[in-house]
């Protein structure tokens, strides 16, 4: 098995929401571009609820301008295939979560893109030393895997975590 490496977050200074997956896919690490999954509803709910269209370079900015940024809990692991199941826990590194949130102060919210995603980030991250006024929220996955809710379920859960933050 070989190691997967994650992407450096997509983010201004000024965001307020970052959206954290656990770790970029097969698809997502061929296209150097997170989300490349083409069932993935990640970019399609970002369109529904901000506009967010184009090329992967000009939908990140969009996202930016939006405030809005991306990143993953784990920078590494041993990982066979692109289900988080699948992720070897023993080999996880994770990210440097204390220099993002110095970087980017005005962070109010941690959205998880899925289960897995909150629970690295509760098993991997010292959540001590970051700032405890920042809201967490479980978000339905985005990833084609998980199937038990329809798009407009996912949206609809998006909408309501994503937009109050980003109305201030």
């Amino acid at each position: 098995m070989q190691s997967s490496d994650g992407f450096p977050p997509v983010a201004r200074a000024d965001a307020r929401v970052l959206v954290l997956g656990s770790l970029p896919g097969q698809k997502s690490i061929a296209e150097q571009q997170y989300y490349a999954h083409p069932q993935n509803a990640f970019w399609p709910i970002m369109r529904d609820l901000f506009g967010i269209e184009g090329d992967y370079h000009a939908r990140c900015e969009q996202l930016s301008t939006h405030r809005i940024a991306l990143w993953d809990v784990l920078a590494s692991s041993v990982r066979r295939g692109s289900l988080d199941a699948d992720i070897r826990l023993d080999t996880a590194q994770a990210n440097d979560f204390r220099r993002f949130f110095e970087a980017h102060a005005e962070i109010q919210l941690l959205a998880f893109n899925g289960r897995k995603a909150e629970d690295m980030f509760r098993r991997f991250v010292a959540t001590d030393s970051l700032d405890n006024t920042v809201a967490h929220v479980r978000l339905p996955s985005t990833s084609p895997a998980y199937a038990a809710m329809p798009f407009s379920g996912k949206l609809s859960a998006w909408r309501e975590a994503l937009l109050p933050p980003l109305a201030q």
